[in-house]
């Protein structure tokens, strides 16, 4: 089993950066398909990036692709995410998943298995 705490959320203003991170524990983390999402009030949870167990693949929501970066430190059992260039509709509640039973990135909710709390990202006009 994989446990996720992600952290790193807060206010920035549009145009600025924030770097989000999740801390995950479990044997399995360095085998494990990274994940991050998001969601705001009344809406489904989307998917923004994603990456294989080795760092070597990497998928983008066509929303955020060239703006965020998703990045992992096996050896440190964490993943991060780099926003770059933030707008306001980049606000929303981000969530770190993993999936251990797959190679490939998954864009669906149902392709991952764990999930963080959460960590608030509110970006202002």
């Amino acid at each position: 089993q994989v446990q996720l705490v992600e952290s790193g959320g807060g206010l920035v203003q549009a145009g600025g950066s924030l770097r989000l991170s999740c801390a995950a524990s479990g044997r399995s983390f360095s085998r494990a398909v990274m994940g991050w999402f998001r969601q705001v009030p009344g809406k489904e949870r989307e998917f923004a990036g994603g990456i294989s167990w080795s760092g070597d693949s990497t998928r983008y929501a066509d929303s955020v692709k060239g703006r965020f970066t998703i990045s992992r430190d096996n050896a440190k059992n964490m993943v991060y995410l780099q926003m770059n260039s933030l707008k306001p509709e980049d606000t929303a509640v981000y969530y770190c998943a993993a999936s251990e039973r797959t190679y490939v990135v998954g864009m669906l909710l149902r392709n991952y298995d764990y999930w963080g709390q959460g960590t608030q990202v509110t970006v202002s006009s």
